[in-house]
């Protein structure tokens, strides 16, 4: 099999973006995340969706306001091909979530939640932005994810 060099390019860029915007979730409460995403880009979660930039900014501060938590987003076989056209792109991977409330150091589990996932970027002047962002749970246990949906019930 011939390795496509574009791709190559685009998979290394992309992973790297991917790989910044979960250390900036992870470490700084995601309060550069929503920067990650077009103006009206969509963040489509287990349990709740969130379309636009300022409603992604407002979920990202709502989980900070919760207090404090503890949580790795380990992203793992990252692929990304272009899309019909070299300013569009889809990426599929797996998110593994160690998360629970408090801080370190925590007892370890396993993961809370393992996730197929679904991304698709386009080209702006700004560089590559998320119009879409969509977690699959195929794993679930343990520690609930942060939600104001299921911390409201």
């Amino acid at each position: 099999m011939r390795i496509d060099e574009n791709r190559l390019a685009l998979t290394q860029t992309l992973h790297t973006l991917l790989i910044d915007y979960w250390h900036d979730v992870d470490t700084n409460w995601g309060r550069n995340a929503p920067d990650y995403y077009t103006e009206d880009g969509v963040f489509v979660g287990s349990a709740a969706s969130y379309e636009g930039r300022e409603k992604i900014r407002a979920f990202y501060k709502w989980r900070e306001d919760r207090g404090a938590r503890t949580v790795v987003h380990a992203v793992q076989n990252f692929q990304a091909m272009f899309d019909g056209s070299p300013d569009r792109v889809l990426c599929h991977w797996f998110l593994l979530l160690y998360a629970a409330d408090g801080k370190p150091v925590l007892p370890t589990h396993p993961p809370i939640q393992i996730a197929y996932m679904t991304d698709r970027l386009v080209m702006t002047d700004e560089g590559w932005k998320v119009t879409y962002r969509r977690f699959d749970p195929w794993f679930e246990g343990g520690t609930p994810t942060t939600n104001p949906v299921l911390d409201d019930k």
